[in-house]
């Protein structure tokens, strides 16, 4: 059946939104703020019934999850942890009144403050948590229950936050295999489960292959292992185990789930990026968007915007510039704010911190901006309907 329509799902700083196009990808249109304005760090879709799920929240709102079944037009949300909002409306009844607040429990009290980032594998939803705890829905978000494997990991208590907190942000599965999972944390590294989420391994090991160096930056690798700031994981296509990382210090392959990882990161511009993506059939075809890094400003190397691509699975790199600002251009493209479609040519998709969507659907050789002026763009994903 042919492609009727494409839905980029939006997450930013003010609600979630849908930019929705037709089958050659074109003739956009914005819908939104959804989701009561909250902030909205992901959104995911289920590809077979269209049921979107967003997940965010904050120190205002408490962490949730919103659900749509209608394509976006109505939403209902699963609140999980308590915010500032629940302390004003419990003294103040006219507040109460007009948020429509109830004193009911919420099933995770106050212990983490915003949904990070979601996964749907295998019929179970995962959501991901600031502070770093993951959880699984098996009624399609309505109750959650905490993966206890991963968050009584022997390594907990060492986790260090990075930048934005100690967040679970990468949630990776295995299309085969609904047994296996891994997940990034900032700062705590690459995690992986192959029994259901009973146990984990962290995976952050180096490869022997040169080229490792240690470093002094506190994000960088040592004592033989990556940084343990991930920043993005996916993995590629095909039956194997082949993952590609974006990390605070360098881009990563590993060819064994995960086990061992190999700097693939010379001939970049530099060691720092937040988004990966990997290309639907192509287990070679990489995509990643550099930037300066700290202690810069964290914008496009020289000011001038630019999508790095590989097709030899990190070996050499090449610069896709056609369409995209080459003089003064800051803004930056977050961890969950890049996408592919599964089209032939690829389309792919990025969101800025400046508000704006640039589209290509030629697998980046050519980019144009589809829109402008969101508001800060946390998380771009694709729902392609036939």
């Amino acid at each position: 059946m042919a492609l009727m329509s494409i839905n980029i799902l939006v997450g930013t700083t003010k609600g979630a939104f849908l930019v929705s196009g037709n089958s050659n990808r074109g003739d956009w249109q914005v819908k939104g703020p959804f989701c009561d304005g909250w902030p909205i760090n992901h959104i995911v879709a289920d590809p077979v019934t269209g049921t979107l799920w967003a997940g965010g929240g904050g120190d205002m709102h408490g962490a949730g999850v919103w659900r749509s079944a209608d394509g976006g037009e109505t939403w209902q949300v699963a609140r999980l942890t308590r915010g500032l909002m629940d302390e004003w409306a419990a003294g103040d009844p006219d507040f109460a009144a007009i948020i429509n607040w109830t004193d009911e429990p919420l099933p995770f009290g106050d212990e983490f403050s915003q949904i990070w980032s979601l996964g749907l594998a295998h019929g179970t939803l995962y959501a991901g948590t600031k502070p770093a705890s993951l959880l699984a829905s098996q009624d399609g978000g309505e109750t959650w229950e905490r993966v206890k494997g991963l968050s009584e990991h022997p390594s907990a208590d060492s986790w260090d936050p990075g930048a934005a907190g100690l967040v679970l942000h990468t949630i990776v599965s295995d299309p085969a295999n609904s047994e296996k999972l891994w997940v990034g944390i900032s700062a705590a590294g690459v995690f992986a489960t192959e029994d259901g989420g009973k146990t984990w391994e962290r995976r952050n090991r180096l490869s022997n292959a040169e080229g490792c160096e240690q470093s002094n930056h506190p994000a960088a690798p040592r004592d033989g292992e990556t940084g343990h700031c991930v920043h993005n994981m996916m993995r590629a296509p095909g039956s194997g185990d082949l993952l590609y990382q974006q990390n605070h210090h360098g881009v990563w392959r590993s060819a064994d789930g995960g086990r061992s990882w190999d700097d693939i990161t010379g001939g970049l511009p530099s060691t720092f990026g937040f988004p990966i993506c990997v290309h639907p059939r192509d287990a070679k075809t990489v995509w990643i968007v550099p930037l300066n890094g700290d202690g810069i400003g964290r914008f496009p190397p020289d000011a001038a915007a630019a999508v790095w691509r590989s097709t030899d699975g990190g070996e050499t790199w090449h610069d896709q510039r056609s369409g995209l600002p080459q003089e003064s251009c800051f803004y930056t493209v977050l961890r969950q704010a890049m996408a592919r479609d599964e089209q032939d040519p690829v389309g792919l998709y990025f969101g800025t911190n400046t508000g704006s969507i640039f589209a290509s659907s030629d697998e980046g050789a050519n980019w144009e901006e589809i829109t402008r002026h969101l508001p800060t763009i946390l998380s771009v994903e694709l729902l392609e309907h036939h």
